[in-house]
C-alpha cells in the first residue's frame, strides 16, 4: 500500500511542477516564434495551428528529470541499472528528437534530421542500452508469461531493443498530430505499466521505476492542461520520441513486450495504417485510406475533439483489458 502512496505524491509532484513549466516555457516559446510548418495536405483543416509553438515537451521532461533528482538527492529513491536505464532512454530519445525540432525550426521547413541520421541515432543508443541491460543483470529472454516460456537468444535481444525502441517511439511521433490525442493516450498507457510495475517485486529497483513512471504520468497530466484542444503548445519530436521510447523500455524491463501491443493499441493501429498506406501506394499509385496517419481520416467526418475522445475510450478500454491481465490474472 505504501508504494502506491508514494506513486500518487510524486504524480501530484509532477503535476505541479508541470503547469509550473508550462506557465514559464509557453510565453517564451511564443516570442522566440518556435513554431513548425503545417503539413501541405493539412494547411486548410489546421490552419488555427500555425502559429502554435512547438518544444512542449520540455514541459514534461524538464519536471521529471528534476523531480527525480531532488527524490535521489534525499535519498527517497535508488538509483539503480534498471531506473538508469529508463532515464538514459527518457533522455537520449528526447534529445534526439529536440535536434530534430531545432533543424525543422532553423530550416523553416518540416525537414529536420534525415530519415538515416534519426534511424542512426537511434540505434546507437539502443546498443548502449542494451549494454546497460546486460551489465544490470537482466538476461536477454523472450519471456511469454501466459504460457511460462522463456527463451535466451544472446545478442539477438539487442535487436528486439532496437526494434521495440525505433518502432514505439515512432509510433507516439506518429499519433502526435491532434490536440491531446498523444498525450493523453501516453498518459493512459504509462499510468498501465506504473500499476504493472508495481507488481513486478521480482525487477531490481522496481518501485524506484514506478515513481518515475507516475512523476512522469502527473507531468504528462499537466502539459495535456496547455495540449488540450485548442492547443497552446505541441510536444514536437522531442516530446514524442522520448514518450514512445520509454514506453518500450518499460515493457522491456518489467517482460511485457507483448502487452505493449494490447497498452499502446492505438498507436498501434496508427503506425500500421500509416505502413499499409506506403506500400499499397507504392503497389497501385492510389490511396487505400483517405490519409494518413488513420486519426485525420476520421477527422475529416468528425469534429477534431470528438476523434480524440474516441481514441482515448479505445486507448482506455484496451489499457484496462491489459491491465486485468498483467496485474490479476
Amino acid at each position: 500500500m505504501l508504494i502506491f502512496i508514494k506513486c500518487i505524491m510524486v504524480l501530484m509532484l509532477g503535476l505541479f511542477f508541470s503547469l509550473i513549466m508550462g506557465l514559464l516555457l509557453l510565453p517564451i516559446l511564443k516570442e522566440k516564434k518556435l513554431k513548425q510548418n503545417l503539413s501541405i495536405y493539412l494547411e486548410r483543416k489546421h490552419s488555427s495551428k500555425k502559429d502554435i509553438p512547438t518544444f512542449g515537451g520540455l514541459i514534461f521532461i524538464i519536471p521529471t528529470i528534476i523531480i527525480m533528482y531532488i527524490l535521489l538527492i534525499f535519498h527517497k529513491i535508488e538509483m539503480t541499472y534498471n531506473l538508469f536505464i529508463c532515464m538514459f532512454t527518457f533522455i537520449g530519445y528526447g534529445l534526439i528528437g529536440l535536434i530534430d525540432d531545432y533543424l525543422i525550426i532553423s530550416r523553416h521547413n518540416n525537414k529536420g534530421l534525415s530519415e538515416s541520421s534519426k534511424l542512426f541515432l537511434q540505434v546507437l543508443l539502443a546498443l548502449l542500452i542494451f549494454y546497460f541491460f546486460l551489465k544490470s543483470g537482466n538476461e536477454p529472454l523472450l519471456w511469454i508469461h501466459s504460457l511460462n516460456f522463456k527463451l535466451n537468444i544472446g545478442w539477438l535481444y539487442g535487436l528486439f531493443i532496437l526494434l521495440v525502441l525505433v518502432s514505439t517511439s515512432n509510433a507516439v511521433n506518429i499519433t502526435d498530430g491532434l490536440d491531446g490525442l498523444a498525450s493523453g493516450l501516453s498518459i493512459i498507457a504509462f499510468a498501465t505499466f506504473g500499476v504493472i510495475t508495481t507488481t513486478t517485486g521480482w525487477l531490481e529497483g522496481y518501485e524506484s521505476i514506478s515513481l518515475f513512471i507516475f512523476t512522469l504520468t502527473g507531468s504528462l497530466i499537466g502539459f495535456l492542461f496547455f495540449n488540450a484542444n485548442p492547443a497552446k503548445v505541441f510536444m514536437g519530436d522531442t516530446g514524442s520520441l522520448s514518450l514512445g521510447a520509454t514506453l518500450g523500455i518499460v515493457a522491456i524491463l518489467t517482460r511485457h513486450e507483448l502487452l505493449l501491443i494490447v497498452i499502446g493499441f492505438v498507436f498501434v493501429i496508427e503506425t500500421l495504417t500509416c505502413i499499409i498506406q506506403r506500400f499499397y501506394y507504392k503497389l497501385t499509385k492510389k490511396r487505400l485510406f483517405p490519409i494518413t496517419p488513420i486519426h485525420h481520416t476520421f477527422e475529416r467526418y468528425l469534429a477534431e475533439r470528438e476523434v480524440v475522445k474516441i481514441f482515448w475510450i479505445i486507448g482506455l478500454f484496451t489499457s484496462l483489458l491489459a491491465l486485468i491481465y498483467g496485474v490479476w490474472l
